[in-house]
């Protein structure tokens, strides 16, 4: 499976966090860098990727998103936590 469609949190200069979704995740975050993505991140630079999941389907990759647009913010960071987690497992950490 190659994943074409994303979603994705950012963790903003104020500590809030902010998802999205894109089928070109590294443009998005070139594009919210520079100032020019979403309203709600061009006042909070900079900002940091903190997680994103891929899918195959942009079906599949909005359901997620409003998943979890529906969470709470401890959730979120558990879920982002979750990630590190397992990213760090597959490194060998």
């Amino acid at each position: 499976m190659t994943a074409e469609n994303f979603v994705y949190i950012l963790r903003c200069g104020d500590g809030t966090l902010y998802t999205g979704w894109t089928n070109d995740l590294d443009r998005r975050l070139r594009t919210h860098a520079a100032g020019k993505g979403a309203k709600y991140t061009r006042a909070r630079l900079p900002v940091e990727l903190v997680y994103s999941e891929g899918f195959e389907t942009e079906h599949e990759e909005r359901s997620r998103e409003c998943r979890i647009k529906q969470l709470t913010c401890a959730e979120k960071l558990a879920l982002i936590k979750s990630k590190e987690f397992s990213e760090d497992e597959k490194n060998g950490a």
